[in-house]
Parts: structure tokens; sequence; C-alpha cells
């Protein structure tokens, strides 16, 4: 396959077949992001989307069950790039079972309803939105481009064009400052948004990135390994989703966890609790990873 640079996946998607129908991201501004910084956006050409696709299907057709279609907000493709895409990998993937991309908010305002219904008609089924905070002021200073409230809108109308989200956020990311403010407004907006799967994500300090020049300046501070995990503790004890599966399986968390929202809350929190204590190892430093 052909490919343009580092390719990113969530961790769900591990054996899924990735196109990349586009290249980058769009927004590009989130303060603590460097995955896309070396690209300029842009939408590859349809032809060479499609022949990629008629490639895996030589090579791997009758294997790939999964699609995830890159890069980093790819839901504002076109529509006639997406129906085409869609129609190509229904047609040559006679397993395929789900398609799925990354999503910012905004991708999903910018659309219809009657273009997610169409979407995910074709096969489109899952967004991986992340807002990586449900607290304004900390979307703001992160320049995520998004409130609260439209990705709380943003989700409603995937879930009814029949869509199912994947919701990421960020533990850190408010910094030491916010990091209340930041845990118990992420944990309602997983309850707004209802999504069926829920990850938490740990903040990296990336050379380069607007956050790391904010940290040296003394502007920023990552909180330390117990602050993380209280603000995990805190998002898991607010959230009151539906039914969603939860996980910190990502390489960047120092506690994996697993299991379903509102379930499971009890365990998971007691399983914190035993890691705030150092009853429970957590994942060395050189293990970690983004």
């Amino acid at each position: 396959m052909r490919y343009e640079g580092k390719i990113y996946r969530p961790p769900s998607e591990a054996d899924a077949f990735i196109l990349q129908a586009t290249v980058g991201c769009s927004w590009n501004r989130c303060v603590y992001c460097d995955m896309y910084r070396d690209k300029q956006y842009r939408v590859r050409p349809l032809a060479d989307s499609l022949a990629d696709l008629d490639e895996a299907a030589r090579l791997a057709g009758d294997r790939v069950d999964k699609l995830f279609v890159a890069d980093g907000d790819a839901l504002g493709m076109p529509m006639e790039h997406w129906t085409a895409i869609l129609a190509r990998a229904r047609a040559s993937l006679p397993r395929l079972r789900r398609v799925s991309c990354y999503a910012m908010a905004s991708n999903v305002l910018e659309k219809t309803d009657d273009e997610l219904l169409a979407l995910r008609e074709a096969g489109l089924s899952l967004l991986y939105i992340g807002p990586e905070s449900g607290d304004d002021e900390t979307l703001r200073r992160i320049a995520k481009g998004s409130t609260h409230a439209e990705h709380v809108a943003a989700a409603q109308r995937a879930h009814a064009a029949g869509m199912q989200i994947s919701v990421i956020a960020l533990l850190g990311v408010a910094g030491t400052g916010r990091a209340r403010e930041h845990a118990e407004a992420t944990g309602a907006l997983v309850t707004a948004m209802d999504p069926e799967y829920f990850a938490a994500l740990t903040t990296t300090v990336v050379p380069g990135t607007p956050l790391a020049k904010q940290s040296l300046r003394g502007r920023f501070e990552l909180p330390d390994i117990r602050g993380m995990l209280s603000e995990l503790r805190t998002i898991v004890d607010v959230a009151r989703p539906t039914n969603a599966l939860f996980r910190t399986n990502h390489a960047s968390n120092y506690l994996p966890l697993a299991g379903r929202l509102p379930r499971d809350r009890a365990r998971i929190v007691e399983i914190i609790d035993a890691a705030l204590g150092g009853r429970i190892p957590l994942r060395p430093e050189w293990s970690r990873g983004l």
C-alpha cells in the first residue's frame, strides 16, 4: 500500500486495513498533538484511494473484515469520495463488517443529516471522536476547535444517523491548574455524548509542540502519575453512559483497564484506588509510548 508519513490508528483498529484517503489533519492546531505537523493536509485523489482498495482486495480481500480510513479527520472528505470508497469497499471486501475513521465534532456538524445517514447506509459505522476534555476553558486552551456543547451535538447527530461513536479523553491535558474541572466536565461530557466506546489516554508533552513550548515557559505543568490517576478516577466515577465499553489500553497509560460503564464502575474505581494506594504495579516509563 502507498502511505505518506506516519500512520496512526486507534488500538482497536490494529487488525484493520488502513486506507489513507486523506493526508494529515485539516485542523492541525491542537497544542498537544504532533501527529500530523509534518504533513500538509489534502484529500488524496479518489483514483489513488480506489486503487489502494483494489490492491488490498487482491492481496487479502478474503481476510479483511475492518477498514479504517485515515488520516486525522477523514470524515471531512467530500461526499463523492466517501460514497465511492464505501461502494468499492463493499464490492471488493466480502468479509467487511466495519468501516471507521477519526472525526472532529466540526466534521460531523458540517455534514447534513441526509449525508450522515447516507454514509451510514453505505457502510461507515464507527466514528472516533476525541474531545480530550469536557471543560470549555481547557478546550479553548488546547485549541481543540469545538466546545462541550458542539461535541454533544455531534454525538447526537451521529447517533441519529445510526452510527456508533468512540470518545477519547486525555488525562493531564488541563495541566495541574484545572485538573479537577477537566475531570468532572469530561465525565459529564461522556454522559452527554453517550458513546458505545470510551477510552482514556495520557498526555505526553511532545517536543516541538505548542504545549512543549508552554511547558518550557512555565505556563503548563503536567500532573504527576498520582494526579493522572485521580483524574481517571473522577472521570469514571462521574460518567454515566448508557452502556460503554471502557478501556485504557493505549500505550500512553500507566494503568491498563477494561470493563463496561456503568456496569463495572465500582470495580474499576476500586482498581484505581488500589493503584493510588500502591497495591497495583503501574506500567513502567520505558514501556509507555504514543
